[in-house]
């Protein structure tokens, strides 16, 4: 099992909103709706040159920017995470299966950690951080890489995401794909099976999509 973590797991793109608002207003600017929209599930070197972009401040330096979001968002996980509806129980059945599971994020290691140390880490037997690939989503690379620390071939994964550059990358890599659309509506695609809630996942439908993307002999 693959795990996306903001927007799936948890309701932390509402969080982002506060810190990338912040930030903008810092500057001077306010952040628009489009703008804001076009970040979810991108990685922060794309969403800092939206950002700028949108307040008409192409000039500023991605990593200063950067910085600072991290440091408030840091502020931010320690006290406003949310699970989203039926994370934390479908993370529970999945390790009480004894099913490996990682979590695959375009949020830097050092954040996570953070939210990890807030709702715990035991449920995840790897992490990808988008800070520790060459390329993040939309490109396959994070999810390619969590199926080799799991040892387990990419086709016989389920990822989970919320977002249509999650969902791209997953895809991308092989795996079979359950998208739960948040903040961003996720159209339909060949291999994807859209729910409107993480209640609506249980251990039979991800068995069923784990066979479905492997050819019986």
């Amino acid at each position: 099992m693959l795990f996306d973590m903001d927007g799936t797991l948890l309701d932390s793109e509402r969080v982002w909103d506060i810190g990338l608002r912040e930030l903008a207003w810092s500057y001077g600017g306010e952040l628009s709706d489009d703008a804001r929209l076009a970040m979810v599930g991108g990685s922060m070197e794309t969403s800092m040159a939206i950002l700028h972009d949108d307040i008409a401040q192409p000039w500023r330096d991605a990593q200063t920017s950067a910085d600072a979001l991290i440091t408030r968002m840091a502020e931010l996980y320690q006290t406003e995470l949310r699970w989203r509806p039926g994370a934390r129980e479908l993370l529970d059945a999945v390790h009480d299966a004894g099913i490996p599971a990682a979590l695959v994020t375009n949020t830097g290691r050092y954040l996570v950690d953070i939210a990890l140390a807030v709702i715990g880490s035991h449920w995840f037997d790897a992490v990808v951080c988008g800070d520790e690939v060459s390329v993040g989503k939309p490109d396959p690379e994070p999810y390619l890489m969590a199926a080799r620390l799991l040892d387990v071939p990419v086709e016989r994964c389920v990822a989970i995401e919320d977002s249509p550059t999650g969902v791209t990358s997953a895809l991308a890599a092989g795996a079979a794909v359950i998208a739960v659309p948040h903040d961003a509506a996720v159209a339909p695609r060949r291999g994807l099976h859209i729910v409107d809630s993480l209640t609506a996942v249980d251990l039979p439908l991800l068995a069923d999509l784990a066979d479905r993307a492997v050819p019986t002999p």
